[in-house]
């Protein structure tokens, strides 16, 4: 009895300190949305204990987590993200990265969603060494929106096409 209580204990303060971990590498898993009577949607991100801005989102309905970089001129995909959201390889091509030049493919990405902020037809490169299941969410898709950072936070907003 004594030790299944010890188990129980432990396996509970196990859940507890890996939820405050993952909430540590990403504050916006569930990001905060809001939309104005003027139609503009907007989220609100908080860095990580980084200093990046990490979020969860949809990409063509797979759950995702992307790392916002404006340094990124595309969305970048690691291949295996990219089978589940059943992307095309399209023309290969290589791309200058921090870790050197890489081998990747263009694609396009039929719905990117990020709080209540949603994407239509956005050019990203399928990048095949890329390791891990976090998308570098680059210009191509941040373009089409307005942020600003004001301290930890940052504010992003899709005005409505009219």
């Amino acid at each position: 009895m004594l030790i299944a209580s010890i188990a129980l204990g432990l396996a509970a303060l196990t859940y507890f300190f890996d939820s405050l971990l993952a909430r540590q590498s990403n504050p916006n898993q569930r990001p905060e949305s809001m939309q104005t009577a003027s139609g503009i949607r907007e989220v609100v991100l908080e860095q990580n204990h980084q200093g990046h801005y990490v979020a969860n989102g949809l990409l063509n309905s797979v759950p995702v987590t992307f790392l916002l970089d404006t340094g990124a001129t595309d969305v970048a995909i690691p291949a295996g993200i990219a089978q589940l959201a059943r992307l095309p390889l399209g023309v290969k091509s290589s791309a200058a990265t921090a870790n050197g030049t890489v081998a990747v493919y263009s694609t396009r990405v039929d719905k990117l969603e990020l709080g209540n902020i949603v994407l239509h037809n956005i050019n990203a490169s399928i990048t095949p060494t890329m390791d891990g299941d976090t998308i570098l969410l680059g210009m191509s898709a941040l373009r089409q929106i307005e942020f600003t950072q004001q301290g930890a936070r940052l504010t992003l907003r899709q005005v409505p096409e009219y």
